[in-house]
């Protein structure tokens, strides 16, 4: 009979007399105990339930393992826990705590769903079925806020920024991006924003091709946004912002025919250079007096070639100063239907610049450029997964406030919330997860859980 070896290994310490054995012997443990948060909820949001309602699930009834809704939750589960890939998937297959999360038993359930059962769902994703999924999660995010708002927002300001996911294979749809100087999928990530709240929140996410335009696809993701934040909050003044890719007269006359407030910026040209010519030597006599960078502000009314007729032109008149440089000019230009001073309305564009975290949020902490299937569609499923992930993380977020994560991101989230050893035990009468009685976090993960409305002892 085969003797059962128990993985340890020794370590030698300083200081102590004795060995250190690690070994690799406590059954029914894991390193996720503190994912129960993200699963309450999203028991409470429905945001795993509104993705699969969006899927159509051609298998056989009778051969199925794994319900198309496990599917979804292991997926979106394990990217908000750092499994980012189907490939993860044989590490936490056995783990009892995501099979907790998928309403599983915990120590007699079935393992989770393999690599290969993962992938082939992935690829099985339509277009029809992308476009429901996307907008699903897309109201789902309206509906939460309006229910948390009564309503009555008065100002819902949207951003829309493209980021780069460079590609390293044989994608669908991967081209050369000249620009980023790799090859890439451009992904168009939306967010809004209530009233003068600091959060931006992510409604949206669509992949696009290498090569696209910033402008692709912009139109059409901004009107169904306006349909439905219209129909949520009807008394609410709409109001969007871009950067200057996205400046176009196709884009300009959608958002004045729609009746919105917008903020673009505008690449320089000679024209609007020739025009801030006045306003840059006052800025260059200010900053040659003081010695430090200076700006001054402005505007012009102006029309560029294919436009219907002039526009507002906000300019920012700076020079940059440097130890050891010389001097630069740095004139900025942001179009506008806005009627502010000319400093106000620049303010209230770079106000879009905390897009940054929310992009670098889903591609370093949720894997959104995790786009390594063949199929182009199978990558923007991909894409919404970690979409998906990233509305629990927010909601997270915002149940952390006044706590000791108050104003963490993603990944410290994770490191210190999630990430907290568990031993599970199961009983006729309850499942008891066992986690650490000391940590730096743990009464906040307290404070946190008794939030979402888990019941105190």
């Amino acid at each position: 009979m085969a003797t059962v070896c128990i993985p340890q290994v020794t370590f030698e310490f300083q200081g102590l007399r004795q060995p250190v054995v690690a070994r690799f012997d406590q059954p029914h443990a894991s390193s996720d105990g503190g994912a129960l948060l993200l699963k309450a909820l999203d028991d409470r949001l429905g945001v795993t339930e509104r993705l699969a309602r969006s899927l159509r699930d051609p298998r056989q009834s009778g051969k199925i393992d794994h319900e198309l809704i496990e599917l979804v939750r292991q997926r979106v589960y394990g990217i908000t826990c750092g499994y980012a890939d189907c490939n993860d998937a044989a590490r936490v297959a056995q783990d009892p705590v995501h099979k907790l999360l998928l309403g599983r038993d915990p120590l007699a359930g079935p393992d989770l769903a393999s690599q290969p059962t993962l992938s082939r769902f992935e690829n099985a994703v339509g277009r029809p079925e992308l476009y429901l999924a996307g907008v699903g999660l897309a109201d789902l995010v309206i509906e939460q806020h309006r229910a948390r708002l009564r309503g009555r927002a008065r100002r819902i300001t949207i951003d829309l920024d493209p980021t780069d996911d460079p590609t390293h294979g044989q994608q669908e749809f991967s081209f050369f991006n000249g620009h980023y100087d790799t090859w890439c999928y451009l992904p168009l990530v939306a967010t809004l924003t209530f009233n003068a709240e600091p959060t931006q929140y992510v409604v949206a996410a669509v992949l696009r091709p290498g090569n696209s335009p910033a402008k692709r696809g912009a139109i059409g993701l901004l009107r169904r946004l306006f349909t439905r934040l219209r129909a949520a909050f009807p008394r609410a003044i709409l109001r969007v912002r871009l950067d200057g890719g996205f400046a176009s007269p196709e884009v300009f006359a959608f958002l004045e025919a729609e009746r919105v407030e917008y903020v673009v910026a505008m690449a320089s040209n000679v024209r609007l250079v020739k025009r801030s010519r006045r306003l840059m030597g006052r800025a260059r006599m200010r900053s040659k007096a003081s010695g430090q960078t200076e700006h001054l502000y402005g505007e012009t009314r102006y029309a560029a070639r294919k436009w219907t007729r002039k526009r507002r032109v906000i300019i920012k008149a700076e020079v940059v100063r440097h130890p050891g440089r010389d001097p630069k000019n740095n004139p900025r230009f942001v179009v506008t239907n806005l009627a502010d001073a000319p400093e106000a309305v620049y303010a209230l564009y770079c106000g879009r610049g905390d897009m940054e975290n929310r992009l670098k949020e889903l591609q370093h902490g949720l894997a959104l450029d995790r786009t390594s299937c063949h199929r182009f569609l199978a990558n923007q499923f991909r894409v919404l997964l970690s979409l998906a992930a990233y509305i629990l993380f927010q909601t997270l977020q915002a149940h952390a406030q006044g706590t000791a994560c108050a104003g963490a991101q993603v990944s410290t989230l994770r490191e210190r919330l999630l990430k907290l050893a568990a031993w599970i035990e199961r009983s006729v009468r309850r499942i008891v997860v066992h986690l650490p009685a000391t940590g730096g976090w743990l009464p906040t993960w307290r404070q946190i859980a008794q939030r979402i409305a888990a019941a105190p002892a």
